[in-house]
């Protein structure tokens, strides 16, 4: 049965490095991309070889040893790909498209924290980034960065008030501040700026901008209403990471470093993230914003339901863009690299256009 059971895991590493080579999932190879698809074929000839007879002892050794065998995979392939960390493309000084700097934007009170990722050849317009409630200006921001810089776009990516390295509390209505001192730094230096915000950082900054922070153009994606979730709901958002479409996250990433990247402080708070939400009154503000504005939300979402997004769409203003992506969830859109192009897109088309 010993045997049985080790010819099953070599098997599933098998299995899993041929489809890790298939889909070009550079982070989940132990082997290396092109050497995997190449030793992946005999090993599970190998593996196959050695197996039981009986289909039941085959069935069962293959069952009980592919949650082993995974942990192997991403394990080994952690291991093996340690310099596969996306991150660095965030790392402040020069690199070969890019030139990244670290910022503390000085405000009233304390500073807020920022990184400048700006395309090595200059560029005339900029983009910041409000990252969701939870996160930091880091977490799973190079995909959009590496899009907008496509485009000739620089990014700011700011720490909201109680997030990452914001010396602030999460207050209100202090943390729309955060909007106006990155807008006000980036307009010093960009002909055209726009505000990408996402859930928690979608609804900072539409209230900033109906405040009267002025941009030129404003993206706000799975932005709540109000929260109005279950635990159950958070189960449903976890299982939709598993779609293949988000799984291209590791075309540039080992699990390891994805792991790292989600990690940060708790948020430090003088109002809760649900009270923050009304406060901050996301209907109220989409229907005083006359910048040209795009809302981008998941019918597969969990925590921002279809029937909120809805509520959403019937909130903007006359012009605006709304689009409900099938298939996409809370924690998956902001990911796809099909909404992150769409977006930069968006980005370059409506920024380069005179507004009133």
């Amino acid at each position: 049965m010993r045997n049985s059971f080790l010819r099953a895991i070599v098997f599933w590493l098998g299995v899993f490095e041929l489809l890790a080579g298939w889909r070009g999932w550079r982070g989940l190879s132990w082997l290396g991309q092109r050497r995997g698809v190449l030793l992946a074929a005999p090993l599970l000839l190998v593996a196959l070889a050695g197996m039981p007879a009986g289909r039941a002892r085959r069935t069962l050794s293959l069952i009980l040893a592919a949650p082993v065998a995974l942990v192997i995979q991403v394990a080994a392939s952690s291991l093996r790909n340690r310099a596969l960390d996306p991150l660095l493309r965030l790392r402040p000084g020069p690199h070969s498209d890019r030139i990244v700097t670290d910022l503390h934007i000085e405000m009233s009170e304390e500073y807020l924290p920022a990184i400048e990722i700006g395309p090595a050849a200059g560029a005339t317009m900029a983009v910041c980034l409000l990252h969701g409630s939870g996160d930091h200006k880091t977490a799973y921001t190079w995909w959009m960065v590496d899009a907008l810089l496509e485009r000739g776009i620089a990014t700011l990516l700011i720490d909201l008030d109680g997030h990452g390295d914001n010396p602030r509390v999460q207050r209100f209505p202090q943390i729309t501040e955060d909007v106006t001192a990155a807008v006000s730094w980036l307009r010093k230096r960009y002909a055209r700026v726009g505000v990408l915000g996402l859930s928690l950082g979608g609804c900072v900054a539409a209230r900033a901008i109906a405040d009267g922070v002025p941009v030129d153009a404003l993206v706000v994606m799975e932005a709540p209403p109000r929260l109005q979730f279950t635990r159950a709901d958070m189960w449903r958002e976890g299982r939709a990471l598993l779609r293949p479409n988000v799984l291209t996250i590791f075309q540039d990433s080992t699990t390891y470093h994805i792991a790292r990247s989600w990690s940060t402080t708790p948020i430090r708070t003088a109002i809760s993230t649900w009270d923050l939400i009304d406060g901050l009154d996301l209907l109220g503000s989409l229907q005083r914003i006359s910048t040209p504005l795009l809302a981008l939300y998941g019918s597969s979402d969990a925590i921002v339901k279809p029937a909120q997004a809805l509520q959403v769409c019937d909130a903007l203003p006359p012009g605006a863009t709304f689009r409900l992506v099938p298939g996409a969830s809370h924690l998956t859109l902001f990911l796809r690299p099909d909404i992150q192009q769409a977006v930069a897109a968006w980005f370059e088309q409506t920024m380069a256009e005179p507004h009133e």
